[in-house]
C-alpha cells in the first residue's frame, strides 16, 4: 500500500501495520480523551471542561443562575468541539440527583426524572456550580494542576481538577471504551472518609450507595470480585411511587 508522507515521500508498508497504527491511535484517543474517567478527579474530559467553563462564567454556588446554553456556548466554543446536544446531555446529568449521588451542576428548570423523561431545551434551563463542585476546583488558579492549549492553542485548560472531594467513588463512573471499560458505583462520602481512616488495615470499604437509595441485597460477592451485578430493592412501595406522578415527591 503505497503512503503519501508530508515532505511528498512515498513510501510502501504493509497494510496490516498501517491498520494497526491507526486503530491504536484511535482506541488511545477514546480511552484517553473521551469514555473513560480520570481516576485523580473522576470526570470525564467533557465533564471537566463543563465545570471548568462554569467557573470562568463565575457561577459559583453564590451567584445567580445562567442559561444552559450560555454554559453549552461557552463549552463548544472554546474547549469541546464536539456536537451541542452532546454537551448538553451531559451537564444535564451533572444536575440530576437521580444520576449523580452528589450532584456537580445546581440546576433550576426542567432536567428530567427518574422515569425517563427529557429535560426542557437549554435555552430554558438554567445552572450554577454546586457547592461538591466548588470543591472540586477549589485552588485551580493556585498552580494546584497544570494547564494545556485548548483544541485551537486559543485558551488553556486544566489537566486535571484539584478535587478536593473524592469523586471517582462518591458519585461512581461508567463508561465503555476500545478494549476496555469502566463501571463504579457510588458511595456514601462520609463512608469514604471514615474509611480513609482505616486505609493501613485491610478492610473493604463500605458498600455503594445508590443516588436514589434503593436497600443494596447481594453485594458482598459483587463488591469482593468486582464482577457481577448488584441488586436494590425500594425503599418504599411501588404504589406510593407511582401515586405521586412521574417527577417523584
Amino acid at each position: 500500500m503505497a503512503v503519501t508522507a508530508l515532505s511528498g515521500e512515498i513510501r510502501n508498508v504493509d497494510f496490516a501495520d498501517a491498520l494497526g497504527e491507526r486503530y491504536l491511535s484511535y482506541a488511545l484517543s477514546t480511552i484517553m480523551s473521551r469514555s473513560l474517567p480520570d481516576v485523580r478527579d473522576g470526570l470525564k474530559p467533557v465533564h471537566r471542561r463543563i465545570l471548568h467553563a462554569m467557573q470562568e462564567l463565575r457561577l459559583d454556588p453564590a451567584s445567580g443562575y445562567k442559561k444552559c446554553a450560555r454554559v453549552v456556548g461557552d463549552v463548544i466554543g472554546r474547549f469541546h468541539p464536539h456536537g451541542e446536544v452532546a454537551v448538553y446531555d451531559a451537564l444535564v446529568r451533572l444536575a440530576q440527583d437521580f444520576s449523580q449521588r452528589y450532584p456537580l451542576v445546581d440546576g433550576q428548570g426542567n432536567f428530567g426524572n427518574v422515569d425517563g423523561d427529557n429535560a426542557a431545551a437549554m435555552r430554558y434551563t438554567e445552572s450554577r456550580l454546586s457547592a461538591v463542585a466548588q470543591a472540586m476546583l477549589d485552588g485551580i488558579h493556585a498552580d494546584a494542576v497544570d494547564f494545556r492549549p485548548t483544541y485551537d492553542g486559543e485558551d488553556r485548560e486544566p489537566v486535571v481538577l484539584p478535587a478536593r472531594f473524592p469523586n471517582l467513588l462518591a458519585n461512581g463512573a461508567s463508561g465503555i471504551a476500545v478494549g476496555m471499560a469502566t463501571s463504579i458505583p457510588p458511595h456514601n462520602v462520609g463512608e469514604l472518609c471514615a474509611a480513609l481512616v482505616y486505609l493501613i488495615i485491610p478492610r473493604a470499604l463500605p458498600a455503594s450507595s445508590m443516588p436514589t437509595s434503593p436497600d443494596l441485597i447481594s453485594r458482598p460477592v459483587a463488591f469482593s470480585s468486582s464482577r457481577g451485578r448488584v441488586f436494590g430493592l425500594p425503599t418504599r412501595p411501588v404504589a406510593a411511587a407511582f401515586a405521586c406522578g412521574p417527577a417523584g415527591p
